[in-house]
């Protein structure tokens, strides 16, 4: 444990975004996966104004933006072996755009089924499969599923679905998220509080399905942890955090391993305050999970998680001004990529301050932007929360 609480510890903030035209929330960060010599590094941001920015990650300033214009986009991703970024629109496509080119074309959509409003998605780790995840729209919430293979003998820029899971989900489908070395495993997540795990190469929903754990409130993030991945954990719009081990479907021990209705009423924090949870960090040289929360004003925490609870580790101090939306942490080298409210993207890496920065005030931002994001509160989605 002491040797992340040294490495967190010692971040310091090494580069600041630049400003740009219209600021935005930075709502989502994805690095660019595929390394490529003498390129720069890439990120992608997803902003609140429905589009995704391209950044230069030691630099931080923006190469090129993407638009989902008119409908508006919900998560980033780049694919595992290329520079392509996928984003899912409400306009009921996937959009895949090329992020080294400056057209802002999309070079591939993925069509969905009339009535369609994706609100999040995730691409698989082979990248053949892409799978999207809708608003409810009559009684229908659906995983919705592509072949995002480009076949030379097939060069449209358009695809249809390959097919459609509608059974499983009651209520919007928030949290699409693949396994990261299984390109068949898919865990899912809604405002239903469900939260499911299918094996996606088995032929139809009620056999791919291989269970269901209850958060018993909306989710806002999941992912996957443990040694060869085998652990799913779950935050809600309401700061709850559950963590299940799959290893024990097959047996008699207990699936959940940790279930906390509020994080914010039992964590025991060495300084300030809990507002709201981030999202979760497996760190697999350590073995270990790490829950990622902050407070209106900017300061992070990280969490340590373990069978017993969630312990705070450290805080970063003096980087945002206001509510932290996003992170992504690189094992490499250990940095870490922070957006939030104040419309800052920061980079921070182990070592010495480089430079001086002033920390930005916290932006004041169009009310039509606020009503578009969701925000934490103590009482959202009690109304969907079960009893």
């Amino acid at each position: 444990m002491e040797k992340i609480e040294k490495q967190f510890a010692n971040l310091s903030i090494v580069k600041r975004s630049s400003e740009t035209k219209e600021p935005t929330y930075l709502l989502g960060i994805d690095t660019s996966k595929a390394v490529q010599a003498e390129k720069e590094n890439l990120v992608a941001v997803l902003c609140s104004n429905g589009s995704i920015r391209i950044y230069d990650k030691e630099r931080l300033y923006v190469l090129r933006e993407f638009s989902g214009y008119p409908g508006l986009l919900n998560g980033v991703r780049f694919a595992s072996s290329s520079d392509s970024v996928y984003s899912s629109c409400s306009d009921g496509t996937v959009k895949c755009w090329d992020a080294r080119l400056a057209s802002a074309q999309p070079v591939q959509l993925f069509k969905g089924y009339p009535s369609n409003i994706f609100i999040s998605f995730d691409i698989n780790c082979n990248d053949h499969v892409i799978c999207a995840g809708t608003e409810k729209v009559d009684d229908d919430a659906l995983l919705v599923f592509w072949d995002a293979r480009i076949s030379s003998q097939d060069l449209s820029t358009t695809k249809d679905p390959l097919g459609a899971y509608s059974e499983t989900h009651s209520d919007d489908v928030t949290q699409v998220c693949f396994h990261p070395n299984n390109p068949n495993m898919l865990v899912s997540g809604s405002t239903d509080g469900l939260v499911n795990v299918f094996d996606i190469s088995v032929d139809n929903e009620e056999d791919a399905l291989i269970t269901t754990c209850n958060s018993i409130s909306s989710v806002s993030c999941i992912g996957w942890s443990g040694k060869d991945y085998k652990q799913i954990y779950c935050m809600t719009h309401d700061e709850g955090f559950s963590w299940w081990d799959l290893n024990h479907l097959n047996t008699d021990e207990p699936i959940t391993c940790l279930n906390i209705q509020d994080v914010r009423e039992v964590v025991n924090l060495k300084e300030g305050i809990l507002d709201y949870l981030i999202g979760g960090l497996y760190h697999e040289k350590m073995d270990k999970l790490f829950v990622v929360g902050g407070t209106n004003t900017g300061i992070i925490h990280l969490m340590s998680c373990t069978t017993s609870g969630l312990s705070h580790v450290t805080s970063l101090h003096g980087g945002h001004a206001a509510t932290v939306r996003s992170f992504s942490w690189n094992m490499q080298d250990d940095s870490l990529l922070t957006g939030g409210e104040d419309a800052q993207l920061l980079l921070w890496k182990p070592g010495p301050i480089e430079k001086t920065f002033t920390k930005k005030d916290s932006m004041k931002i169009a009310s039509s932007v606020s009503q578009r994001v969701r925000v934490h509160s103590n009482d959202s989605y009690k109304r969907r929360k079960k009893q």
